[in-house]
């Protein structure tokens, strides 16, 4: 496959994504705040660790790059 073709799927990809995060943004306000997701905050300090949300969506675009590789 050309390389010029990756990118222009690749940008495609990142688009539809910023627009599905725009138009649904807050149908996802429970990103980020699940169970396991470290929040630290202090007078001078902040420390977020979202190991939780993470780990979701790793498993999720795992099984969406499995999907996509079996049928194409």
């Amino acid at each position: 496959m050309q390389a010029g073709k990756v990118i222009v799927i690749i940008g495609v990809i990142i688009v539809v994504i910023g627009l599905v995060i725009w138009l649904a943004g807050d149908k996802f306000s429970w990103f980020g705040h699940l169970p396991g997701d470290i929040r630290v905050e202090r007078k001078n300090v902040r420390f977020y660790a979202p190991i939780t949300s993470m780990i979701l969506l790793s498993i999720l675009l795992s099984l969406l790059l499995w999907v996509f590789r079996k049928f194409f």
